[in-house]
């Protein structure tokens, strides 16, 4: 027979761990490079932008624009790879509590 009460608090247990692992994911990060390696940027869990490493040589007048593409293409890179370190740390924290339930 299902058990609606042992479910019910499987779930609240769920949310209590994943609540629990939000709070901790300003302290995952992720980097991203582009321009082999000439601009480096690094994001928190937060989806915050937290540092921009460049190499000197890209600050320059002349090429503004290169680097400014440079930038936006590391963050993205970032970005998706902040994205996959969440879903791996929230399956974690959420792993055998749930049953397998298609959707969820």
């Amino acid at each position: 027979m299902f058990d609606l009460m042992g479910m019910m608090g499987k779930v609240k247990e769920a949310q209590a761990k994943i609540k629990e692992v939000q709070s901790q994911l300003v302290h995952l990060t992720a980097e991203g490079e582009s321009g082999a390696g000439m601009v480096k940027v690094t994001v928190n869990g937060d989806r915050k932008l937290i540092k921009i490493d460049m190499d000197e040589s890209l600050i320059t007048k002349e090429d503004k624009e290169m680097l400014s593409d440079l930038i936006v293409a590391a963050t993205n890179k970032a970005m998706e790879e902040i994205d996959v370190k969440i879903k791996a740390k929230m399956k974690s924290a959420t792993e055998g509590m749930m049953p397998n339930i298609p959707g969820m």
